[in-house]
């Protein structure tokens, strides 16, 4: 017969009774854990798929990590919205699992009945789930999308890392079903189905002018100050320390009602000067001190969307914008003038110079200057303005997209061949392509 000390038995119940403890304590906390994650991935969907083409474009002219973080998921927005859902489905049981067990051990000790247990633990953890893990994240993510989703990235990142491959699969796998299941098309036009059905229109209801108004206000919402502004190399400024009759003489030369006044070079911008200023000081001395004429200058980035910027141009009573990149250095610039040709075409005046930029030698075979943009490219070969697209790259001239098809600075006469088109570099300045020729290779007859 054994026999043990009174110390002895009453030690046994407390050390399983503090193992016990620390169970629920750690099962306490892993629980709050899964639904923090799951209040971050269920907000994190909502936020990430209703960021905007606006906020897109703010988040590119930012350098913090977070943001950039959203630009790359959403690169592959199938996959990530995959990724989320699976995480999600995945935290959502672990929740469940660990809320059986600690909601077991608590009706345990007043001993209730199984179909009372079974009813207290799905209302509970339905409750809790609905509650922490669907409405509330998704309400506010709703109206602080760009935080949510700056504050969920890097937990979303951490899961679309763990399931990519599987989440690949997944869309392929969706994507063959949909492509066998669907039947019709679907009713939601794009852009390019948008154009075609403003041609159509028959000429007792729009003129030719009239659809190229309504192709222009079609797209007004989508273009970038990028995509319209007057590029650096063509910017005409005046240097601060130029005397009075020099200013004067460049205006006169140069026609512009507005001029960027820079210090070293058109980097360092310190205003803008309007020639309009100058009418009342014509005739001062050579010595006159024209500075005070100088106006503060309005700063705006490559990204922002000319219709916000129309806005601030009407709230502010400003025409004239200093463009900046990512770095802080001078773009171009853009005006009131620039936007409002996006929609109703350009506006020639009497010190327009009458050059367009390109020379048609025949239906097949144009001239192009290296700085014309790729949209009026497509204009002037009457081709869809994404007939580009799969070679751009991030370029938005001619040139640009010379160096994207050759990967490399081509040589003069080098034929680059892509598609139905082959460009020939015909002058190059420097590091500078001047002139294109563009050559289009004519459809081959069908036998």
């Amino acid at each position: 017969m054994d026999y043990h000390s009174v110390g002895e038995i009453v030690y046994l119940p407390l050390t399983f009774l503090m193992i016990n403890v620390a169970a629920t304590t750690i099962l306490l906390f892993s629980v709050c854990f899964l639904f923090l994650v799951s209040f971050f991935l269920a907000g994190g969907e909502v936020a990430f798929f209703s960021l905007t083409s606006k906020d897109l474009n703010l988040l590119k002219t930012r350098k913090q990590p977070s943001f950039q973080r959203i630009l790359g998921l959403l690169e592959q927005p199938k996959i990530l919205l995959a990724s989320m859902l699976i995480a999600n489905s995945f935290v959502n049981i672990g929740i469940i699992l660990i809320s059986d067990l600690l909601i077991n051990e608590w009706l345990t000790f007043y001993q209730v009945g199984f179909w009372w247990a079974f009813l207290i633990k799905v209302v509970s953890v339905t409750f809790l789930l609905v509650l922490f893990a669907e409405v509330l994240p998704k309400v506010w993510a709703t109206h602080h999308k760009v935080w949510f989703a700056s504050t969920s990235s890097l937990i979303i990142e951490i899961f679309n890392r763990i399931f990519f491959r599987l989440s690949k699969r997944f869309v392929h796998l969706s994507d063959n079903i949909e492509r066998s299941v669907a039947s019709s098309k679907l009713s939601a036009m794009d852009n390019s189905d948008l154009d075609d059905a403003i041609d159509l229109l028959p000429e007792n209801e729009a003129t030719v002018e009239e659809k190229k108004i309504l192709k222009g206000i079609r797209k007004f919402g989508d273009t970038t100050v990028k995509q319209i502004m007057r590029t650096r190399l063509d910017v005409s400024g005046i240097a601060a320390n130029e005397p009075f009759e020099d200013i004067v003489r460049q205006v006169k030369e140069l026609n512009y009602s507005r001029l960027p006044v820079y210090k070293n070079n058109l980097d360092e911008i310190l205003g803008t000067l309007h020639t309009k200023d100058l009418l009342t000081h014509i005739h001062q001395p050579p010595g006159f001190d024209w500075h005070p004429l100088i106006r503060p200058p309005y700063f705006v980035h490559e990204q922002k969307l000319i219709e916000d910027l129309m806005q601030e141009f009407r709230t502010k009573r400003v025409h004239f914008a200093i463009v900046v990149d990512e770095f802080g250095g001078t773009s171009g610039i853009v005006t009131l003038e620039d936007i409002i040709e996006e929609i109703i075409g350009e506006i020639k005046d009497e010190f327009d110079d009458e050059e367009i930029g390109y020379r048609k030698i025949d239906d097949f075979n144009y001239i192009f200057e290296g700085k014309t943009m790729i949209n009026d490219v497509c204009k002037a070969i009457n081709m869809p303005i994404d007939t580009f697209d799969a070679q751009r790259g991030e370029s938005d001239s001619l040139a640009g997209l010379i160096l994207e098809i050759a990967g490399e600075f081509p040589q003069v006469n080098e034929s680059l061949i892509t598609d139905h088109f082959t460009f020939v570099p015909l002058e190059i300045n420097k590091n500078r392509i001047d002139k294109i020729k563009l050559v289009i290779h004519p459809p081959m007859p069908v036998e």
